[in-house]
């Protein structure tokens, strides 16, 4: 195999054409499951695209909390465009190469969105919180404006650090292994492929990780801690009840993302060695399964939506 040489600060960089992702080397049922993946990223786009849709076409529904919603849907499809596609050339039409730079693009838009997840979660507790906590100053505290402050603060850190984290791969020498044992072009996995000190590489991803998975989780735990003391001192039960009704969505999405991240990290911390195979699959799924969940809750636990999509089923079959 060529590799294409640069220059960086008078020492050799050694880039490779590409590498070759070579995940669910033992999985006897790949093809099934790269199928039930396409069919995931199918329902993915569509109702979520549904979902966008529902919201912008209603005048009513041009709400803080429906623009973070809406900002959810973007990046769900945005988080399973970047890998399922590659998954499906990879594994079921067997074409497990992918260009050097086409990687970093894969990397770059994949680590993008995972972290825009978290942060979207995030801004959504806020919305919770607000309503809740602060049901008098609502209407101060959380305006469209200051909402679509948060979604572009949150969308402008998460690509600037991405981009740096992206650009700095661009230093490492591949001059041994082109293999990656992963589902799509991983970060860590290519990265521990250099010959030379991937330390800086090592630092970033590890210190973003952290930042961008237990900092809005934190954030979701306290806004809820608030939520729950501000239930209790309701003096009326059923305004309490209706109130945490309001928040059943935002739980199971919490719960159908973060919990899946943190069991796999729990698991390969102290539960010793863990198969690969298995690992690649429960990456996998933990990244590709709550885009397509989340859009499927939002329309059927949320009131306003339900009620628009009725109205549009009523609408259609009355012009038919």
């Amino acid at each position: 195999m060529s590799f294409l040489r640069t220059t960086l600060n008078d020492s050799l960089i050694i880039h490779p054409p590409g590498f070759y992702i070579i995940g669910f080397q033992t999985f006897p049922f790949i093809s099934v499951y790269i199928i039930f993946l396409a069919v995931v990223y199918v329902v993915t786009v569509l109702f979520n695209s549904f979902l966008i849709c529902m919201i912008v076409l209603n005048p009513c529904l041009h709400t803080p909390k429906f623009l973070a919603v809406i900002n959810l849907a973007v990046i769900d499809v945005i988080l399973n465009t970047s890998v399922i596609p590659g998954m499906i050339k990879t594994f079921l039409l067997k074409d497990n190469f992918v260009p050097f730079n086409l990687c970093l693009v894969q990397m770059c838009v994949y680590y993008a969105a995972l972290p825009l997840e978290s942060y979207a979660l995030a801004i959504l507790a806020y919305d919770r919180l607000i309503v809740i906590c602060f049901p008098l100053r609502h209407n101060s505290f959380n305006t469209l404006r200051i909402m679509s402050c948060m979604v572009s603060l949150s969308w402008l850190y998460v690509l600037s650090v991405d981009i740096f984290a992206t650009g700095i791969m661009t230093r490492l020498s591949f001059c041994d292994s082109v293999r990656v044992f992963s589902y799509f072009c991983d970060y860590a996995p290519v990265f521990r492929l250099a010959c030379n000190d991937f330390t800086m590489q090592w630092t970033v991803a590890s210190t973003a990780s952290i930042v961008n998975v237990l900092g809005p989780f934190s954030f979701i735990l306290l806004s809820y801690f608030s939520i729950l003391v501000a239930v209790f001192r309701m003096k009326s039960v059923s305004n309490g009840i209706k109130a945490l009704t309001t928040c059943i969505e935002h739980l199971i999405l919490v719960a159908v993302f973060y919990i899946p991240i943190f069991s796999i990290f729990l698991i390969g911390l102290y539960g010793g060695t863990v198969d690969p195979d298995q690992r690649v699959l429960s990456l996998s799924l933990a990244s590709c399964l709550p885009p397509c969940i989340n859009p499927i809750i939002y329309s059927l636990k949320t009131k306003e939506i339900k009620t628009r999509a009725l109205a549009l089923v009523r609408k259609n079959k009355i012009g038919t």
